[in-house]
C-alpha cells in the first residue's frame, strides 16, 4: 500500500512539473513573438513628443479623460481597444505625422491652442 502511495505522489510531481514546463515554454514563445514598437524619431522629435506626453498625461500610459486615453490622450476610436504602451507609441506617431507631418509641429500647435 505504502509503495503505491509512492507512485501515486511521484506521478503527481511528474504530471505537475510537466505542465509547468509547458506552462513556462508558452511564455517564452508569447514573449518572443510580441512585436514592441520602435520609433525612428529625430532628437527634436522625440524631445516634443515626450514635451506632449508630459503635458496631455504627465507620461502616464493609463491616464484617462473622457474619452481620450493614455499618454498622448488618444481618442479611444483611434485606438481599437488596444491601450498597450506598444499601440499607443505607434498611433501616436501615425496621428501626429498625417495631421502635422512631424511632433516638432504639433508641439507648436499645442503651444499656441493648448491641445493637438
Amino acid at each position: 500500500m505504502k509503495l503505491k502511495k509512492i507512485i501515486i505522489a511521484l506521478m503527481t510531481a511528474l504530471t505537475f512539473y510537466g505542465t509547468m514546463d509547458v506552462a513556462a515554454t508558452a511564455e517564452i514563445a508569447e514573449a518572443k513573438t510580441t512585436k514592441v514598437y520602435k520609433s525612428h524619431l529625430s532628437k527634436a522629435n522625440q524631445k516634443a513628443k515626450n514635451w506632449i506626453a508630459y503635458h496631455e498625461s504627465r507620461g502616464s500610459y493609463h491616464a484617462k479623460n473622457g474619452r481620450y486615453i493614455g499618454r498622448y490622450q488618444l481618442s479611444a476610436s483611434y485606438l481599437h481597444g488596444n491601450y498597450s504602451k506598444s499601440n499607443q507609441e505607434k498611433v501616436a506617431d501615425h496621428y501626429v505625422s498625417q495631421r502635422y507631418g512631424s511632433w516638432v509641429n504639433a508641439k507648436k500647435h499645442w503651444k499656441a491652442y493648448g491641445w493637438y
